[in-house]
């Protein structure tokens, strides 16, 4: 059994090779084929990567705290005390790595050209710096030095828009507790820069010290935001913060953000879509080469009958010629498709595109990145459907008579 396997992988490498034109033109769409598996899959997996990375970075973390009434109309009286002990308890659990409380407030800030409504968030420079992406984004300027800093920082696309820059002073009003009118006068002390322009616009910084003077507030919080170990940990971690405060409302980041969620399944089920259309026409190819050898083979295949050889023999190396094919085109696609990513760097600049990128809530850079699951996928779809769809021909092959297939011209 040994020794005809050996004789049938020999004449079947043999034969892939007998037209080496129709050989190399099937192999090079074959490759071309793996190559847009793989090379899409990873940018695709590089916009959901990034579309989550933002999402996370861009102040929603992992999960999010907050009064129960606050999501439905964020307004200082939803706020709950950030220094309550059962809940500064369950923070500090070895399954939290950073945890940030905020402040936020509907406000208008004003300079002396124009006026426009912003989020207004107190934070604490040092959580804050670990957790979200402000630190990394100031443009110019500084961030804030300690929760004593009595400045504003604000984004590049406000600072535009408000014909202002740094180190002049622009003017916050908002609601206290009491409902009554706060404002008052701060210098602008960083300014920072995103690839989505809507976060610069809705979005400006104080510190927690300078937010509770303006509001008249306490350790009053709006949200806390929570990065754990990995994404994987957060549905332990959310049961748990869950468990130990029933009174507030706690949510991941998936509840929180259902867009991003929508982006990262609707990529998933699109590369699932793409390989399926990529191999249709990859087998059109793969039955079309084999039918054709077989056809200019058919008196070949039944002299090998009459001298003896058993239709399952014929059927098998047809076969293994088919496998020859796909490890080869296998081969070369995943080394090319590594090539070209790797050729990427840090991505591919869209910037051209970046007001639709930025709906999508994606950046101007996207990365290509290559998961051992979707090159797996890539592979495996190739394998199974290639073996199968190569069965057609091969069992032609082995239905062929000898005496019509000899005198066949």
């Amino acid at each position: 059994m040994t020794n005809s396997l050996s004789l049938i992988s020999s004449l079947a490498w043999r034969n892939l090779w007998r037209n080496k034109r129709r050989t190399g033109v099937i192999l090079f769409a074959m490759v071309l084929g793996v190559w847009a598996m793989i090379v899409t899959a990873s940018f695709m997996r590089g916009m959901a990567i990034q579309a989550l990375d933002d999402t996370i970075n861009n102040l929603t973390g992992h999960i999010q705290i907050h009064q129960k009434k606050y999501l439905d109309d964020p307004v200082i009286e939803n706020s709950f005390l950030s220094n309550d002990e059962t809940l500064l308890t369950s923070l500090a659990h070895t399954d939290i790595v950073s945890w940030s409380k905020r402040l936020r407030v509907p406000a208008v800030i004003s300079s002396e050209r124009d006026t426009f409504g912003i989020t207004l968030i107190g934070i604490d420079p040092k959580s804050e710096a670990r957790l979200s992406f402000l630190l990394s984004a100031i443009y110019q300027g500084n961030y804030f030095s300690d929760n004593s800093d009595k400045g504003i920082i604000i984004g590049k696309k406000l600072a535009e828009d408000l014909e202002t820059k740094l180190g002049r002073r622009v003017v916050i009003m908002s609601q206290d507790k009491k409902n009554e009118l706060a404002d008052r006068g701060y210098r602008i002390t960083g300014i920072y820069d995103t690839p989505q322009e809507g976060m610069e616009t809705a979005f400006a910084f104080m510190t927690y010290n300078s937010i509770e003077k303006l509001l008249k507030t306490s350790q009053l919080s709006s949200e806390i935001a929570i990065i754990t170990r990995s994404l994987d940990q957060v549905p332990a971690t959310l049961s748990r913060l869950k468990a130990a405060n029933p009174d507030l409302d706690i949510q991941s980041w998936d509840t929180l953000q259902p867009f991003t969620k929508l982006i990262e399944e609707m990529y998933t089920d699109f590369q699932y879509v793409w390989h399926l259309i990529v191999f249709m026409a990859m087998s059109f190819g793969i039955i079309n080469t084999l039918l054709m050898t077989i056809f200019e083979r058919t008196r070949e295949f039944g002299l090998f009958q009459a001298l003896g050889l058993k239709p399952r023999f014929i059927l098998a190396q047809v076969w293994i010629e088919a496998i020859f094919m796909l490890a080869i085109a296998l081969v070369l696609g995943n080394l090319v498709s590594w090539l070209t990513v790797l050729s990427t760097g840090d991505g591919i600049d869209v910037s051209a595109f970046a007001q639709g990128m930025e709906m999508a809530q994606l950046s101007n850079i996207i990365p290509f990145i290559i998961v051992r699951e979707d090159l797996l996928l890539a592979n495996i779809i190739v394998i199974l459907l290639g073996l199968l769809t190569s069965l057609y021909p091969a069992w032609r092959a082995s239905r062929l008579v000898p005496a019509n297939a000899i005198t066949r011209v």
